[in-house]
């Protein structure tokens, strides 16, 4: 466990993230950089890929995550083909299993049968074929005092009461990992499915821009804040915009701030059943993803507007992208090549 002598120290950072450090950072070039990033993978890949849900409460057990490999070089390789710029990765969902060797709970993956740092091979992959790396994380964490493991934020999702779990030591202590140990961050996609976590939006912003200056920060639900605009089942449109912010937005609350700097929306290629489903289900459903006809559009007006496009797939139970994703995404990558839009790559 991390210390927590340690982990209240970090509550000075938040208090005052250096001015001299963050005033470095040049914004127009890191908006440009941002928005050059167009397209990328979503990964989600965790307890719900063994549960056929896109939420796993009442798991006690990190053996529940037994995948039968890690293939993070084939989730890199077709990304490339795909024509994407980044990888966003599912560090932790609401369930609190983390899926990198954290110091701050034995909830992690390094003690799953796996037992292997699944971002540590995400970086490395990402750097081998030329990728940058976003993360995805959950503010908050069923496993937290005071939380009811299951509770959800969002509308129609179950008792607010039962999300209001606080550890915002570990919160800033599992960033402080992240951002540290991982290389250069590009965004921080911040879910709120089980609470902020007992620290807020502009506190958790500030903390991150503490650690690294240049990365952007965004959150799915709850007050708007930071400086990127995200949109979860979202579509494409301009910055000033706000109805392309998905189902996570309060339309009125993002049309009002005034923090971002840039767009991004994702969507899962395993659509359909309302909201489509974002990690691996069951072989049922193998033969089944959005075709590259419709992915290709959505690509060229983020490019239009100048979003980027998060395309979320899930690996399967042994640790390899399914086959109707890869033709699906090597289609995408042809179509991109044979129809570049301006400045696309």
């Amino acid at each position: 466990m991390f210390p927590v002598s340690a982990a209240v120290g970090l509550f000075a950072i938040v208090a005052a993230v250096p001015a001299a450090r963050a005033a470095h950072v040049n914004v127009a070039k890191r908006v440009a950089e941002l928005r050059d990033l167009k397209f990328g993978m979503f990964i989600c890949w965790s307890f719900s890929t063994f549960s056929d849900k896109d939420c796993t409460p009442g798991i006690e057990d990190v053996a529940f995550f037994h995948p039968a490999g890690c293939d993070t070089d084939q989730w890199a390789s077709v990304a490339k083909e795909a024509g994407m710029n980044y990888i966003l990765f599912l560090t932790k969902h609401a369930d609190g299993f983390c899926l990198w060797d954290t110091k701050t709970t034995e909830r992690k993956v390094t003690n799953s049968p796996l037992g292997k740092d699944v971002l540590a091979a995400v970086r490395e992959s990402c750097d081998k074929h030329g990728l940058k790396l976003a993360l995805y994380s959950c503010e908050g964490d069923w496993t937290w005092p005071g939380a009811v493991d299951g509770g959800t934020s969002w509308p129609g999702g179950g008792d607010p009461e039962a999300v209001k779990g606080s550890n915002p030591q570990a919160k800033m202590a599992q960033l402080q990992e992240l951002l540290t140990g991982y290389g250069p961050v590009e965004f921080l996609w911040f879910d709120a499915a089980a609470g902020t976590g007992g620290l807020d939006h502009k506190a958790t912003a500030a903390f991150v821009k503490s650690l690294q200056p240049g990365c952007f920060v965004g959150f799915n639900h709850g007050q708007p804040a930071g400086d990127l605009r995200l949109g979860e089942m979202g579509r494409p449109t301009p910055l000033d915009d706000p109805s392309g912010a998905g189902v996570g937005a309060k339309q009125k609350e993002t049309s009002e701030y005034k923090g971002y700097l840039a767009a991004e929306f994702t969507m899962p290629i395993l659509a359909g059943r309302k909201s489509g489903r974002w990690f691996y289900t069951n072989p049922e459903d193998d033969n089944r993803a959005m075709p590259a006809e419709e992915v290709f559009p959505l690509y060229r007006e983020a490019v239009k507007v100048g979003n980027i496009f998060s395309l979320a797939v899930g690996p399967d139970r042994a640790g390899r992208l399914r086959k109707i994703d890869v033709k699906t995404l090597r289609e995408v990558g042809k179509l991109i090549r044979a129809q570049p839009t301006d400045g696309s790559r």
